[in-house]
């Protein structure tokens, strides 16, 4: 929790303990329904919460604002982001039932008023949203024809209107086919070593494949 507090500082009593509260959430659901490693149970502030904020460093989003998680697993970058953003409306998808029973248990527990929860796949999603964000859940080339056509074209934001995907490694062949992408080095924002290879990667609607 105090890796929370060292880099977002201003967040209201109502958000501190909603913070507060995901680890009893998680170990206690976990418990009956894995979806998080037992590891990563015990680091869950710095690879799942703050590695999800890692988004909310270079995107504010705004009230009214619409987001899609695609391959949200256990609620990750979508809870973390929906109690930083709570007039945000965040809708989580997976493909696997167990983990959108976490989701929604979670989301109840916390008393998340903004967030939807449904097992299902992106390509059958018929809506359109402000932004998707992901985390790593396959490659950018196969993730963005998952995601076509579910990105409002209206540019009222900070950054053009997109995909927002946490990603580690490498990705200069990955993202070789695609203009308009930026690469936010996640150690610009945090100081942690498990941040040393993990970046925000930004592709805007309006974007161009060379396939």
């Amino acid at each position: 929790m105090e890796e929370i507090l060292k880099y977002f500082p201003n967040l209201t009593e109502e958000q501190k303990n909603q913070f507060a509260a995901l680890k009893g959430l998680y170990e206690e659901w976990n418990a009956k329904i894995n979806v998080i490693s037992r590891k990563d149970i015990d680091e869950l502030y710095t690879r799942h919460v703050l590695h999800s904020l890692g988004i909310a460093k270079v995107m504010a989003f705004e009230p009214g604002a619409s987001v899609l998680d695609v391959g949200t697993g256990g609620g990750f970058p979508g809870i973390p982001l929906a109690i930083l953003f709570p007039e945000t409306n965040f809708y989580l998808v997976d493909v696997i039932a167990k983990k959108i029973r976490v989701v929604q248990e979670v989301a109840n527990g916390l008393g998340l008023k903004n967030v939807r929860a449904e097992q299902k796949r992106a390509e059958t999603i018929n809506e359109e949203f402000d932004f998707i964000v992901s985390r790593a859940v396959t490659n950018m080339p196969d993730f963005v024809k998952w995601v076509r056509g579910k990105v409002k074209k209206d540019q009222n934001h900070a950054l053009p209107n997109g995909i927002l995907y946490l990603k580690g490694g490498d990705l200069t062949e990955e993202l070789s086919v695609f203009q308009k992408v930026t690469i936010y080095e996640l150690p610009d924002y945090f100081s942690e070593d498990f941040f040393e290879t993990k970046k925000v990667v930004h592709l805007a609607m309006k974007y161009k494949v060379s396939w």
